[in-house]
């Protein structure tokens, strides 16, 4: 359970530090390419074993970790334009409703039960995000803007998916770090190259203050993945009740740091949302 407390925790921060790439004018992909060479590092640092990078592609894991790592620059970026242009609590919803993916195929995948209360706590759940996130003066005023959000609940909820089935299939528990160290290596090269023909292109220097928000974004960034598998290795925890307790508590928290730090408007729907986000969450564990 600690794993847990702890991902939604450090995840809810990522949005916050999102949020701020904005207000400083932080070029975002520049500060993702130096967060990634932080989370592989510290990846490789953390190894709980002794290993060779020659080694890593020999893995059974590593055809998956070139894909995710793919999709992570890919979504960390619309993730970043959300915060930035639709608001935190925007971004999160669009986020966390993704739960649905993984839920679904952790039904028919993995054969997790499926029980009345667990159906009951999981719609509650999905109503209290929206809720809880919903902006109605913002949506309606930005249309267009609405496709990040999309991108965003398809690639979060294809991420938990795959890392799911990557950790339970591949990834032992002693190279949760290698793998998550891998993750963030492929993710690295991969937005390397993007900010190469992005400079060739325009000639713009790199910035120190890009870099200094790189390096703070990497070290919550690796530990939200890392904390997050471990609690998926948690025995007893099925991921479809774990997912949702996550994403909707990342949602409360996440919220009530926007309306705390950052004044965003706190409607009486939004206050309904939070109300059944605990109690969906409650419902959902207790099932």
């Amino acid at each position: 359970m600690i794993y847990l407390l702890l991902s939604i925790l450090i995840s809810t921060g990522l949005f916050v530090i999102f949020k701020y790439f904005g207000i400083y004018k932080i070029d975002t992909l520049k500060a993702i390419f130096i967060n990634y060479i932080v989370a592989f590092i510290l990846g490789f640092s953390f190894a709980e074993r002794d290993f060779s990078i020659g080694e890593i592609p020999n893995q059974p894991w590593f055809l998956g970790a070139l894909f995710l790592g793919a999709l992570f620059v890919s979504i960390f970026f619309v993730m970043a334009m959300t915060a930035q242009k639709n608001g935190v609590s925007v971004a999160s919803v669009a986020g966390k409703m993704s739960v649905v993916i993984p839920v679904f195929f952790g039904v028919f995948l993995y054969n997790e039960s499926v029980t009345l209360l667990k159906v009951v706590g999981i719609v509650i759940a999905l109503i209290a995000v929206y809720l809880t996130s919903v902006n109605e003066g913002r949506i309606a005023a930005k249309n267009a803007g609405l496709l990040f959000p999309i991108l965003l609940f398809f690639g979060s909820g294809t991420i938990d998916t795959l890392l799911k089935y990557i950790e339970t299939k591949f990834v032992d528990k002693v190279d949760v770090s290698i793998f998550s160290g891998s993750l963030f290596a492929i993710a690295a090269f991969f937005a390397g190259i993007i900010l190469i023909i992005k400079t060739i292109r325009k000639k713009e220097k790199f910035g120190f203050k890009n870099c200094i928000a790189g390096l703070i974004l990497g070290v919550p960034n690796y530990f939200s993945i890392v904390f997050l598998i471990k609690a998926l290795q948690t025995e007893g925890f099925e991921s479809s009740t774990l997912f949702t307790i996550n994403n909707v508590g990342i949602v409360i928290i996440s919220t009530l740091v926007g309306i705390l730090i950052f004044k965003e408007q706190f409607t009486l729907k939004n206050k309904l949302g939070v109300v059944l986000a605990i109690l969906g969450i409650i419902i959902v564990a207790l099932a």
